[in-house]
């Protein structure tokens, strides 16, 4: 029971990690100090962690890095909305 606490603790932390990227984005209109690479290779490791999560049936893992990559492709979709904008 532990162990399912701390799995929910991580995932929580790790779905919302974008969040204050997607604000600070949204709020400089700024995508300067933004790596796109960083960016595409953390969406490829979260979406192999989704098929992970399905491999072992783990709705914790599963939901965890699918609401994490939700996050980095809207990060991404702001990184082509913003980038060329920056001074």
């Amino acid at each position: 029971m532990i162990w399912q606490a701390v799995g929910s603790a991580a995932a929580t932390l790790t779905m919302f990690g974008f969040v204050p990227q997607i604000q600070k984005i949204l709020q400089t209109r700024s995508v300067k100090d933004v790596s796109l690479p960083m960016l595409i290779q953390f969406s490829l490791g979260v979406f192999l962690w989704a098929l992970y999560g399905v491999h072992i049936e783990d709705n914790i893992v599963i939901f965890a890095n699918v609401i994490s990559l939700t996050t980095l492709i809207i990060t991404m979709g702001l990184y082509f909305k913003y980038k060329g904008k920056d001074a």
